[in-house]
């Protein structure tokens, strides 16, 4: 959500007591302090938030300064994945532990030990007569959330445990959503970001939301579908992304203005025995770029405390760099042409062979034919093994910048606007250009095809 925020001030509460709060959300950026609601009136403050050491807290102030904060002693670092929270506060518990409730995917949190737990600063505390806000704290203009947000649901005036809005998936085990729950939601209950970006309040109570800060935008990335980004954990060295580097949902990364060469892979990982299709934007190529594909396996000595100045230096990694030729195992060779910022690359893979396009023109003279046809005379590279999984690769030195589209429809903050579909499959997914037949989008639901 970057700067972009959601506020509106609420009205009397059914009953200043209870409150259940339920949403999804993909994190993005790690390491930072990071606020997802925060309530304020006057010096009151209800804030849930991300610390900087990645746990979830949730805290409390009253008007004479009180405090209390409790934090949670796991924490949430992956950013491949949507997170169900589940929140409920009760002030008629006897206890502060009883009082505020946590669920995870379903799961009941226990709160962390140390000090944590603290007697409730404000008893009887509720939403009512206050700004609520998503994406950053309540009175002040920081700590803004970097990431997505889904289905959020606020409940006044009843407790509801995670049942009422998820189930768990009796042959996968899988946590998913439940998109209409049964649920009452009271004076100043509201119901946003159902399907899209919509703040329109689907409650029933036209309890309505303002978009402040930028532009808030719809994804195809949603709680039932995740689509493949960037993964800042999967890097050569620690270091490497510039300050503001990762954004838009870690669709785009932008590497440090220094005499490096850092490498970065994706969250998911496409399998060997399929068809996959996705696309990129080079914002800017710096010295130096290429993406790619590496194998999981060799990421060991790969990406590990720098083993490698970039994937393709590796026999478990293949490339198309910018000046036009390809790479695998440190070894170049001529292939297609070069590309700059503002061009487009696509990706194919089909059971170990891969096709590179730039702004819509298969390279090495390949056709979209050959492609659909599996004829691989004119691919970049035949032979890997089938029996492996591969992430998407990309590195960059001195100041490279590129935007992943791995079916979610967006370049950064630019939609596509007349999207070519994959014919089957996860045909929701939106590419620039024409997908070949029979490929699909790095998604769960591509993967499962």
């Amino acid at each position: 959500m970057a700067n972009t925020q959601l506020s509106r001030t609420i009205g009397t509460a059914t009953n200043g007591k209870k409150y259940t709060l339920s949403f999804w959300i993909k994190r993005s950026a790690l390491g930072v302090e990071q606020s997802i609601v925060g309530v304020d009136s006057a010096n009151l403050i209800e804030l849930i938030k991300f610390g900087s050491n990645d746990k979830l807290y949730w805290y409390n102030r009253d008007n004479a300064g009180n405090a209390a904060e409790n934090y949670t002693s796991n924490v949430f670092r992956d950013i491949s994945a949507w997170y169900h929270l589940v929140f409920s506060y009760d002030s008629t518990e006897g206890s502060a532990a009883n009082q505020k409730k946590l669920y995870i995917n379903g799961v009941a949190q226990t709160w962390g030990s140390t000090a944590a737990i603290q007697a409730d600063a404000i008893a009887g505390t509720n939403f009512a007569t206050k700004t609520f806000y998503f994406g950053r704290e309540g009175g002040g203009t920081s700590y803004f959330l970097n990431g997505l947000m889904s289905h959020i649901h606020y409940i006044d005036g009843t407790v509801y445990t995670a049942s009422n809005f998820g189930s768990t998936d009796s042959t996968t085990g899988e946590w998913k959503i439940n998109t209409s729950p049964s649920v009452t939601y009271g004076n100043n209950g509201f119901f946003i970001l159902k399907n899209s970006n919509s703040v329109t309040d689907q409650s029933g109570n036209s309890n309505n939301f303002t978009v402040a800060g930028g532009t808030l935008t719809s994804t195809k990335d949603c709680p039932s579908n995740v689509y493949a980004t960037w993964n800042v954990l999967n890097r050569n060295i620690s270091t490497g992304i510039q300050s503001g580097g990762v954004a838009n949902g870690n669709t785009y990364l932008a590497t440090l203005a220094s005499n490096g060469t850092y490498s970065f892979g994706s969250t998911l990982a496409l399998k060997g025995t399929g068809k996959f299709y996705m696309e990129f934007k080079v914002s800017q190529t710096g010295t130096y770029m290429g993406v790619g594909i590496a194998e999981t396996d060799a990421l060991t000595t790969m990406l590990n405390a720098g083993a490698v100045a970039k994937f393709s230096d590796n026999a478990k990694g293949w490339s198309y760099k910018h000046t036009g030729y390809k790479e695998n195992g440190g070894g170049q060779a001529t292939y297609g042409a070069t590309y700059t910022a503002n061009d487009y690359i696509g990706l194919a893979y089909n059971n170990g062979t891969i096709w590179f396009s730039k702004n819509g023109t298969w390279q090495n003279s390949a056709t979209i034919s050959e492609i659909n046809a599996g004829t691989t005379t004119n691919s970049a590279f035949t032979g890997l093994d089938t029996s492996k999984d591969y992430f998407i690769m990309f590195d960059g030195y001195n100041d490279s910048m590129i935007e992943m589209n791995a079916g979610n429809g967006w370049f950064r903050t630019t939609e596509i606007s007349s999207p070519n579909n994959p014919t089957s499959g996860d045909t929701g997914a939106k590419f620039k250009y024409t997908v070949p037949t029979g490929y699909q989008p790095l998604s769960t639901k591509g993967l499962n095809e």
